[in-house]
C-alpha cells in the first residue's frame, strides 16, 4: 500500500496537447494526452493527490472558427465566448479523463479521473474590461472586421501584426472559482480531478446572479487560483523548458533552481521573464507561495516526478 501524500495541482503546458507546428486534429490531440498521462500517472503512483489544469487557447481559437463557419454557411447563431470556453473545458477534459484512466487501468490502479466544468468569478470592475488586449478567434480582412464591429458595437477588433485583424478581449485577474468546495470534496474522496481548463469560464456577479463574460483568464494565474483555493500543497507548472531562467536565450543565461521567494519577485519586478511566456508562470508561482503554498515548481513535462520529487526544475519558496 503506497502512503498518500499531499495534494499537487498540475498545470499543463500547451505541449501537452498539440505540439508546434503540428495538425490539430483530435487524433493529434489525444495522442499527446496519452503521452501525457504517463508522467501524471507515475505521479499518482507514487501516492500524490493529483488536479489537473490545462490551457484552452488552440482549442477554443478552432471553436470559435467552427461557429463563425457555422454563421457563414448555414446562419446558425454563434456562441458567447464563456459558452466556448465550456466546450472546450468539456472535450479537453473528456481526453484527459480517457487517457489517463487507460493508463491507471494498465498499471493496477483503481483511480478515476472527473472533469468539473469550473467557472471563475472576475471583479467587473477590473481595469481589464476598459482595455481588451487579448487575441481571439480567427483572422479577417479590414473589411470584415469593419463589417463586424458594425454587427457588434460591444465587440473591439484590432489589427494584428501585419497578419490581418482579430477581436481583442480583457484578460482579468482571476478571483474565486465557483466550484471550489466540490473539486476538494472530490479529491477527499480519491478522484483525480480536471478543472479550470483554460484560467476558468469568467464570471461576474450582478446583484444575485452570476453572468459570464466575453474575457480569457490566463491559465497560469487560473491555475494558481485552483492551487491556493483548495489549499494544494504543491503547484507545478509544466511547460517545454526544464526550468525558468535569467536571461534566456542568451549566452548569460543562468537555470534557477531552488529560489527564495523574495529572490524570484525581485527578479520578476526587474523584467527578466517576458510577459508572453515565463512572465505569467513565475507571477503565478509567487502568488502561490505568498498565499500559503509550500512549493511552486515550473518545469519540463517528461520531467514531473523528478521535479515534485526536488530533484529537477525550479522551485519557489518561502
Amino acid at each position: 500500500m503506497v502512503e498518500e501524500r499531499g495534494i499537487v495541482v498540475i498545470a499543463l503546458g500547451g505541449n501537452a496537447l498539440l505540439q508546434r507546428g503540428q495538425e490539430r486534429s483530435f487524433e493529434a490531440q489525444y495522442q499527446n494526452v496519452r503521452n501525457t498521462a504517463k508522467p501524471i500517472a507515475d505521479l499518482i503512483e507514487a501516492g500524490y493527490r493529483v488536479v489537473i489544469t490545462h490551457g484552452n487557447g488552440p482549442q477554443v481559437g478552432d471553436t470559435m472558427l467552427r461557429h463563425d463557419a457555422g454563421r457563414k454557411l448555414y446562419g446558425l447563431p454563434s456562441f458567447p465566448m464563456d459558452a466556448c470556453g465550456a466546450e472546450t473545458q468539456g472535450f479537453i477534459g473528456y481526453m484527459i479523463q480517457q487517457g489517463l484512466r487507460n493508463e491507471l487501468k494498465k498499471r493496477g490502479l483503481d483511480k478515476y479521473a472527473v472533469t468539473v466544468i469550473t467557472r471563475m468569478l472576475v471583479d467587473k470592475d477590473d481595469p481589464a474590461f476598459r482595455n481588451p488586449t487579448k487575441p481571439v478567434g480567427p483572422f479577417y480582412t479590414e473589411e470584415e472586421a469593419k463589417k463586424l464591429a458594425a454587427a457588434h458595437p460591444e465587440f473591439v477588433y484590432r489589427e494584428d501584426a501585419g497578419r490581418g485583424w482579430r477581436r481583442v478581449v480583457p484578460s482579468p485577474d482571476p478571483k474565486i472559482i465557483a466550484e471550489r468546495r466540490a473539486i476538494r470534496v472530490l479529491v477527499d474522496a480519491g478522484f483525480v480531478v480536471i478543472a479550470s481548463g483554460g484560467g476558468g469560464i469568467p464570471i461576474v456577479e450582478e446583484g444575485s446572479e452570476a453572468k459570464g463574460v466575453e474575457a480569457v483568464i490566463d491559465k497560469d494565474l487560473g491555475g494558481q487560483r485552483l492551487a491556493s483555493l483548495i489549499g494544494a500543497e504543491k503547484f507545478v507548472i509544466l511547460t517545454d523548458v526544464d526550468a525558468a531562467y535569467l536571461n534566456y536565450g542568451t549566452p548569460q543565461q543562468r537555470k534557477l533552481g531552488e529560489v527564495r521567494y523574495s529572490e524570484m519577485k525581485k527578479f520578476y519586478e526587474e523584467g527578466h521573464f517576458k510577459s508572453g511566456s515565463m512572465g505569467p508562470k513565475v507571477l503565478a508561482a509567487l502568488r502561490f507561495v505568498e498565499e500559503g503554498g509550500k512549493e511552486a515548481i515550473i518545469a519540463e513535462l517528461s520531467q514531473l516526478l523528478p521535479a515534485v520529487d526536488g530533484r529537477s526544475g525550479t522551485h519557489v519558496h518561502m
